[in-house]
């Protein structure tokens, strides 16, 4: 009887613990909606219109499309593509959502604004290369293409812009 009593107490105890840190133990956090971006299906379009605009012209790149939040979407190349072209088209993509600005324009402003182009220096995890563009609706910020490649960043941006053509009039 006492055995019997003493087990009954244990797996009294056992059952409570285990509820008591049921109770403790913490909900995982909410989920964040995911960053506004363009949709797949026109990000891949556009990311082949670059490469396609810019093989036209004997170019070989890289191109990378970020969402609103600079993280990493759509990657795409063309077969030959160096290393160097496609991490710059991922850098090119984030520099321009950061600054929300074409790099190339950055590139002019920081000729004459010399505040700008000393907190652009200091901050490592910016590229201000042309061949980045911001992809907007409207006014809001959705993402950005980065084209990386073409001998010269003017080259880059003209494909990355010929992208953002192929799709703006069907962005959300």
């Amino acid at each position: 009887m006492i055995r019997s009593f003493a087990l009954l107490a244990l797996g009294t105890l056992a059952v409570a613990g285990i509820a008591q840190a049921q109770q403790a133990a913490p909900t995982a956090p909410p989920r964040p909606p995911p960053a506004r971006a363009p949709e797949t299906a026109l990000a891949l379009e556009a990311a082949q219109t670059a490469i396609s605009t810019c093989s036209a012209n004997g170019y070989t790149v890289a191109v990378s499309i970020v969402d609103a939040a600079g993280v990493l979407k759509l990657f795409l190349d063309k077969d030959g593509a160096s290393k160097g072209a496609i991490e710059t088209s991922t850098k090119k993509a984030t520099t321009a959502l950061a600054l929300k600005a074409k790099n190339s324009d950055v590139m002019e402003q920081m000729k004459t604004d010399k505040a700008l182009a000393a907190k652009i220096e200091a901050d490592p995890t910016l590229f201000v290369r042309a061949g980045g563009v911001p992809i907007t609706v409207g006014s809001d910020f959705i993402g950005a293409i980065g084209v990386g490649g073409a001998p010269g960043g003017d080259k880059d941006e003209a494909c990355a812009i010929a992208g953002i053509d192929k799709i703006k009039a069907r962005l959300k």
